[in-house]
């Protein structure tokens, strides 16, 4: 089908497309960055990060997202030539999801968007991170339904992920998966399963952004934000 408008749902990644994920991640080591004296750019760090998460991720597809983060802290420190973390300091990186900021664009589009569309969470974190983020930089937006990786016992680009929520709005919402639109920045994460499950996907490119990019990518409509793809919307309707 040629336009937006004419699918009933989205299904959003939410960490990296709505919520600005790069620049949380980096302000959680500023902590362990500010004990010592060495010099990191964000870049660096980054790659390193996304190299960590997925890793751990591929070997603990069922441990929640915060657990999760707590666990790849020390190996980051390592990394990077930090000093060790305490585990109170670990936990508190694990933590941090909750206080990463939204794009400004965000809300806004969610809201209209909102008009015109089942609007669906397919995130890699676990059920309280994600409560925790929508209660702040979210603004309590009211979603039509949320699925974590927590619920569903892997992480994302795991197919799994992706068939349990296709699953859950036909049967909830009565919407087949030709009128589902997945939307996200990542091309790791969301772009490429979308592609094998046979979903058409809405790339956020978010310009800048490096975690989960990769060289061809894959998508169906492309956007630099949520906010120009509501806007596409918007002139369609």
């Amino acid at each position: 089908m040629s336009q937006l408008t004419n699918y009933h749902l989205l299904s959003f990644d939410v960490y990296g497309t709505l919520i600005d994920w790069e620049t949380g991640v980096w302000n959680a080591i500023q902590p362990s960055l500010k004990a010592t004296n060495i010099q990191i750019s964000r870049q660096n760090y980054l790659n390193i990060y996304h190299e960590l998460e997925k890793a751990q991720q591929s070997q603990t597809p069922d441990m929640p997202y915060s657990q999760l983060l707590a666990t790849i802290h020390p190996q980051l420190t390592s990394r990077l030539g930090l000093n060790p973390p305490t585990m109170e300091e670990s936990d508190q990186f694990g933590e941090s999801v909750g206080q990463w900021p939204a794009f400004p664009d965000t809300v806004e589009a969610l809201k209209r968007l909102s008009k015109h569309y089942k609007l669906v969470v397919l995130s890699n974190v676990d059920r309280e991170s994600f409560q925790k983020t929508n209660a702040g930089s979210l603004e309590g937006f009211p979603f039509d339904l949320v699925i974590t990786a927590q619920d569903v016992g892997s992480y994302k680009p795991d197919l799994a992920n992706f068939e349990y929520m296709l699953k859950a709005v036909k049967g909830q919402f009565g919407v087949e998966m030709d009128l589902v639109l997945q939307t996200a920045q990542s091309q790791f994460h969301d772009h490429q399963p979308a592609k094998k499950m046979g979903l058409r996907s809405v790339w956020i490119e978010r310009p800048g952004a490096l975690m989960g990019n990769l060289e061809n990518p894959i998508y169906d409509w492309r956007f630099d934000t949520l906010g120009d793809m509501a806007d596409a919307v918007g002139r369609e309707l």
